[in-house]
């Protein structure tokens, strides 16, 4: 498992996968990323239900996937901070032979998944130290411990948003998507722009001079999608992809879906005959 990062750990200024820690309840953050996590929520007091939103929409997606797909591959990309119910976690207690490969870059939360990160013995779970932004990379790397030729689940949980540009950040899914085989599936989430509150607080939180996050329209995330087959019910608010029975999921601004490629989709994007080049 890689452990070793470019970047140091910088406490100066809040980071996202501490703050996201720290609206879960983790402790794995620093007073900066507590002080800017406050002033986010009081500005968008909705913020950690988002957040606990993804958890758990998390969770019902490799749950879905594993148990009633029998996916046994996920590249998870952005995975921020280990917590509870991990996506190796959850495939592996459906089927323990579930290779996962994680990718992030940030020093705290590869050191973390050094010692939280492990796997049950049939099956494997190693980290990637390389960014989002060098899906070429990523690929190559993954490679070496998932096989390409059978079904991966793609995972680029509330990552995107920190891709600035809204045509790099859809070039790198196409990118990526186009490395699947037929029987993948790409599974994703992201905040929403439809809440004046979120928008204000997610500004105030970039003139921190931490890494900012685009908040786009459902629209755009939407278009992630393009050419792959929507899993029902869409691309909708998290809380209402397909809730657990019995429960009344309340919306919140953070959108997902899932997405089953198939041969003609994956062949259609160009990009796979030439090897990723670009």
């Amino acid at each position: 498992m890689a452990s070793n990062s470019r970047h140091p750990i910088d406490t100066t200024v809040p980071h996202s996968a501490r703050i996201w820690n720290y609206w879960l309840g983790g402790k794995d953050n620093y007073e900066v990323d507590r002080e800017a996590g406050d002033a986010y929520r009081e500005a968008a007091p909705g913020i950690e239900a988002m957040a606990r939103a993804s958890r758990a929409y998390l969770i019902r997606a490799v749950t879905w996937l594993a148990a009633e797909q029998g996916v046994r591959q996920f590249l998870d990309i952005g995975t921020g901070l280990p917590t509870d119910d991990n996506t190796h976690q959850v495939a592996q207690r459906i089927a323990p032979e579930s290779r996962i490969v994680y990718v992030d870059n940030d020093p705290l939360v590869l050191s973390h998944a050094a010692a939280l990160l492990y796997s049950g013995p049939a099956g494997t779970t190693d980290y990637l130290d390389a960014d989002l932004h060098e899906p070429e990379k990523i690929i190559g790397a993954a490679s070496r411990i998932l096989d390409f030729d059978q079904p991966v689940a793609l995972m680029l949980m509330g990552i995107l948003g920190h891709i600035q540009d809204y045509t790099d950040a859809t070039s790198i899914v196409r990118h990526l998507q186009a490395a699947l085989p037929p029987g993948s599936y790409f599974v994703h989430c992201d905040g929403t722009d439809t809440d004046p509150g979120l928008k204000q607080a997610q500004e105030d939180y970039d003139a921190t001079g931490a890494i900012p996050y685009v908040l786009r329209s459902p629209e755009q995330l939407a278009a992630y999608y393009e050419g792959l087959d929507l899993v029902e019910p869409g691309v909708v608010s998290c809380p209402l992809w397909r809730p657990e029975p019995g429960t009344r999921p309340q919306p919140t601004d953070v959108y997902g879906g899932i997405g089953a490629v198939h041969k003609a989709t994956a062949d259609s994007t160009g990009l796979l005959g030439k090897g990723l080049q670009g």
